[in-house]
């Protein structure tokens, strides 16, 4: 997940990977190509990945890259990353966009809160952790919008409701901590 496959290419200039970076659509390519992309496309707008065609809102440089900011090339692909995150990755999205990025961004969020030298802001832990168990709590009381006593199959769907806006909440926060994070803090 901190890099790209060790046998892949980036699909876009078909070499190895060099600065690679994840798109929220979880392919990966090199810095300088998905800017390149940005750059020839429509450069007011957020570039769509080659591969799957959806609309690229976020970027996250390698834990490798990410180390490597004092090279004079590296530095500059990735304030134009940053700058690129800040234009985008903070956009209000629709609800299939969200939806769509939901599995790469629990998928991060999950591998950032069990890894220990990793480090989120205690407030979004915080909200991750309640919204969580609110939610847990919720589907596990007998209480119910929906009860499932009376409306059998259809009472369990205010439950995969409430779940649903839950891991759509999580995302949201974590999508802001890696804008904030990758996006220059602003």
């Amino acid at each position: 997940m901190d890099a790209p496959p060790e046998n892949d290419v980036c699909s876009i200039c078909h070499a190895h990977f060099h600065l690679p970076c994840q798109a929220n659509c979880a392919h990966w390519f090199c810095g300088s190509c998905i800017m390149q992309l940005w750059d020839h496309g429509a450069a007011l707008h957020p570039c769509k990945c080659p591969l799957c065609r959806r609309e690229i809102t976020l970027l996250v440089p390698s834990e490798a890259t990410s180390r490597q900011h004092r090279m004079s090339g590296v530095a500059e692909i990735l304030q134009r990353i940053e700058r690129y995150n800040r234009l985008y990755g903070g956009r209000s999205n629709t609800l299939m966009q969200r939806m769509q990025d939901l599995p790469f961004l629990l998928k991060r969020l999950l591998r950032d809160i069990m890894d220990p030298q990793r480090s989120l802001p205690f407030v979004i832990r915080a909200r991750v952790y309640l919204s969580m168990i609110g939610s847990a709590i919720y589907v596990i009381s007998p209480v119910d919008i929906l009860p499932e006593a009376l409306l059998g199959i259809f009472g369990l769907l205010d439950d995969l409701i409430i779940v649903f806006i839950c891991f759509l909440h999580v995302a949201a926060l974590y999508r802001a901590v890696l804008v904030t994070r990758h996006g220059g803090g602003t």
